[in-house]
């Protein structure tokens, strides 16, 4: 596998976001960029990442998906968040290990920041993880882990509403969405967020650099 001078592995990652959180109206995080703090003045959230294409140095991800579980005590600029990672079973070996880098923060890019924002990483593990789309809707599967599924805000005319050319980090653009369902049973965490703040992102990620 080539690496570069620092012993890292080029990446990347083209797809789809889906997140759900507690805030009971749509995530000020995305705006403020995490200056501003969360509806409940805490973050717990689950996300799931559709990978359509990418690589992590010479072994193809395309078509695997990821989950993960979030836990913010206040600003989400102000780090010391938990996270933990559900890697898609069916990941080969290098596949399965350059995911746990990219979603850890350690392969730097575009989630770097996990390496500097979270204190305490609860751990990887595979796991049958399942992104559907039918209609509008987003839907995530991770065994009895999360069992999601997130719909856009209608807008205008029917119209998605969509907060666009943004700095967020995971993407420019940022479809407002609620959840029709979200619930986790991870880590001694048992969450609904059924109704809650939800976001839907087409992701462009690379590192890493």
């Amino acid at each position: 596998m080539a690496l570069d001078a620092n012993g890292l592995a080029e990446w990347a990652i083209k797809g789809e976001l889906i997140l759900n959180c507690n805030c009971t109206v749509f995530c000020p995080c995305v705006v403020s960029l995490g200056q501003h703090p969360p509806t409940e003045g805490y973050c717990q959230a689950w996300a799931g990442i559709r990978i359509d294409s990418g690589h992590y140095g010479d072994e193809d991800i395309s078509g695997l998906n990821v989950g993960l579980v979030l836990e913010i005590p206040g600003l989400m600029a102000r780090g010391n968040w938990k996270a933990a990672a559900y890697i898609d079973e069916r990941a080969s070996e290098d596949a399965y290990e350059g995911l746990v880098k990219i979603f850890s923060g350690a392969a730097r890019g575009t989630t770097g920041l996990f390496a500097v924002l979270v204190s305490e990483f609860l751990g990887a593990e595979r796991a049958p993880v399942s992104f559907e789309t039918e209609g509008n809707a987003r839907r995530l599967m991770v065994g009895k882990t999360i069992q999601g599924e997130v719909v856009p805000v209608e807008g205008h005319g029917g119209e998605e509403i969509v907060v666009t050319n943004t700095k967020y980090w995971m993407g420019p653009d940022i479809t407002v969405a609620t959840a029709t369902k979200g619930r986790v049973r991870a880590h001694g965490r048992v969450w609904d967020f059924d109704g809650r703040s939800a976001e839907i992102c087409q992701i462009d990620w690379h590192g890493p650099r």
